[in-house]
């Protein structure tokens, strides 16, 4: 099957480009491609997971992946989606957390023996002649095509500046310049992005005479139209420190009944004749869809042995056979916590159940928090040493699937 066609199938496309053209294209021979990551965090999240995984398709299909990691223009920031400017970050921040993302894409993109490349925009944009850059590429920008583009409107009636009108300029002068370098002939990404991909395929037809396309992915949305990945702690992190394997295992073993197969479509490289088997389950059976889909996503994200870690610790906290405690989220309550404040309450801000501490009063109010299975509703309720030091510590539970284990240091 043709790479597109897969994507279509596992419900990955928005729009594309030149579509026959790019058929075509990629039949004809190894193409490069590239998708833009903003090293605005240390950690990959959830939304960069969709083209993460578009990019192992198009790789296992012979295609020569780019990460470009934005170091230079995460100096201006995007103005796609964003209501306001974004907060300017540091030459230092910008190379920690540019750091912090090539680690993450190595687990799921080969980057040996030239199979990937990685590369910064900070190489190039960084040392560039202002003079020279607006005479030879913003000559072919047209300010009122892009004022008309979606990554513009919004923020052109609260304040655009011109520093982060330059953003599109720039993300097409990428594309340029990977294009010379590399000949890469396809930018893909998400579908917010989809004016600025048009506007470097089109520099590089007026600059070069060659072809050039875009592509962009759908996003991941519930049934109900909210984008997938946030949670109530914040995003749905890629890296373990900040989302743990169990809580990301959680996190897709709970989604609803209809959106198991779009997200074991676009989230797995289960085969589509098993994803269509799993997703047709009914009633409680469907349960074994969600499981599937929890093991498969923390597999990739993390690996193997945490997934089946995590599997263990929702088996033991569901009452299931096999089912291990050891790899529940665990939060450490040292001697001077307890001596300064061990109310429940606390506790349950502490070991990031709740979100603060009247949030916490607030679930205890409404019974919604358990202790070692044991319904508390008195919000003075305090928790002590001795409960501490028992063999497994005691398990606090806020609503039905959010879970913390407190042991005595």
């Amino acid at each position: 099957m043709h790479i597109l066609d897969t994507l279509k199938e596992r419900g990955f496309i928005a729009q594309v480009t030149f579509e026959d053209d790019l058929y075509k294209q990629l039949e004809k021979e190894e193409t490069t491609f590239y998708v833009g990551f903003d090293p605005t965090a240390e950690s990959l999240h959830f939304g960069h997971f969709i083209p993460i995984i578009a990019m192992a398709h198009m790789q296992k299909a012979g295609h020569r992946p780019i990460a470009l990691v934005g170091g230079g223009t995460a100096m201006i920031g995007d103005p796609s989606g964003k209501t306001d400017m974004r907060k300017m970050m540091t030459v230092e921040t910008i190379e920690k957390n540019a750091e912090g993302i090539k680690k993450q894409l190595g687990r799921f993109i080969d980057f040996s023996n030239d199979k990937a490349l990685m590369v910064n925009n900070a190489d190039w944009l960084l040392h560039l002649n202002y003079l020279e850059f607006i005479r030879d590429i913003g000559a072919h920008f047209s300010v009122n095509r892009m004022l008309a583009a979606d990554c513009y409107k919004q923020r052109y009636e609260r304040g655009l500046t011109f520093l982060e009108f330059n953003y599109m300029p720039m993300q097409s002068y990428d594309f340029l310049q990977l294009f010379k370098k590399h000949n890469c002939r396809l930018q893909m990404g998400g579908d917010d992005q989809w004016s600025n991909m048009l506007s470097g395929a089109d520099l590089i037809r007026r600059k070069e005479r060659e072809a050039a396309f875009a592509c962009t992915f759908k996003l991941l949305l519930t049934s109900e139209g909210v984008k997938m990945g946030k949670t109530e702690k914040g995003a749905l992190w890629l890296d373990a420190n900040l989302c743990s394997p169990y809580d990301f295992y959680q996190y897709w073993r709970n989604i609803a009944d209809e959106d198991v197969e779009k997200c074991l479509s676009m989230l797995t490289f289960l085969p589509m004749d098993e994803v269509r088997r799993l997703s047709s389950l009914q009633g409680s059976d469907i349960n074994e869809a969600k499981k599937v889909l929890a093991y498969e996503c923390t597999k990739l994200v993390h690996n193997q042995e945490e997934a089946e870690k995590a599997q263990l610790a929702a088996a033991a906290l569901f009452g299931q056979t096999g089912g291990s405690l050891e790899d529940i989220p665990t939060f450490i309550v040292s001697g001077s916590m307890l001596e300064e404040d061990n109310r429940l309450t606390t506790m349950l801000h502490l070991s990031g159940l709740c979100t603060s501490k009247s949030d916490a009063r607030k679930m205890v109010q409404q019974g919604a928090v358990l202790v070692d299975n044991e319904k508390i509703t008195d919000i003075d309720y305090v928790i002590t040493r001795d409960m501490l030091q028992q063999p497994d510590g005691i398990l606090l539970r806020r609503g039905k699937k959010n879970y913390c284990r407190l042991i005595m240091q």
